[in-house]
């Protein structure tokens, strides 16, 4: 039986019926449509004996990589909290940060969600996304470089839909900034660790200017750059 499921999860088309499938999940839960898309991700993995390589954690952390993904993390964050976010909740309303405001001023909450954000959002969003579904639809669509980039564009997609709760600005916000991490991703098919350390530092960050109920005065220094 476990060689019959892997067998079938593990045919190039396999990857397109599971992003189909994942979504109607939502009708009972929207964290349920996330934990199936996993949970079929680490059958895969369980069937292939572990290999993390086929998802493209092919290295290991190194102070090189960890030095890499502050860098880019701080360029992310500087682009898209300045520029991006400020021009999106200008056009199309405040994000909903409902899911996670909760945390402000509350260390506790703090604490458990940096954990939940590290293991869930940075390592289990990221071999998903970028590891099964973005590598896999590649792949079958030809995995040639003009594929991976298509493939990238679709993933995205579909996590910025995912994010539909935060809103129509927070979901187009996910789906531009899930973009440029997969065309990263596009250009160290090997390295998933860095994503994953992109992704792990720069919710971080959200979530400490949330508990600390302040960005810094970013936000007001971008606006009335924006509006010169």
């Amino acid at each position: 039986m476990k060689n019959k499921i892997y067998n079938y999860l593990n045919k190039p088309y396999a990857v397109v019926f599971i992003m189909l499938i994942a979504p109607l999940f939502g009708f009972i839960d929207r964290n349920v449509t996330f934990f199936f898309g996993l949970g079929v991700a680490f059958l895969i993995l369980r069937g292939s004996d572990f290999d993390w390589g086929r998802f493209g954690i092919g290295r290991k952390i190194t102070g090189k990589t960890v030095l890499k993904s502050l860098i880019i993390t701080l360029v992310l964050f500087i682009v898209f909290h300045v520029f991006v976010d400020t021009l999106l909740q200008n056009w199309l309303g405040e994000y909903n940060l409902s899911s996670v405001e909760d945390v402000e001023g509350n260390l506790v909450g703090y604490v458990v969600l940096m954990v939940i954000i590290w293991i869930f959002a940075a390592f289990g969003e990221e071999f998903l996304f970028r590891g099964y579904y973005m590598k896999a639809l590649a792949e079958l669509l030809g995995n040639n470089n003009k594929d991976w980039i298509l493939s990238a564009i679709i993933t995205s997609l579909y996590f910025g839909i995912s994010h539909i709760y935060q809103g129509l600005s927070g979901a187009v916000a996910v789906f531009l900034w899930s973009l440029t991490i997969s065309l990263i991703f596009n250009r160290n098919r090997n390295n998933l660790v860095l994503l994953i350390l992109i992704h792990g530092f720069y919710d971080s960050i959200g979530i400490t200017m949330i508990f600390l109920n302040s960005d810094f005065g970013i936000s007001e220094w971008a606006f009335d750059l924006l509006a010169k």
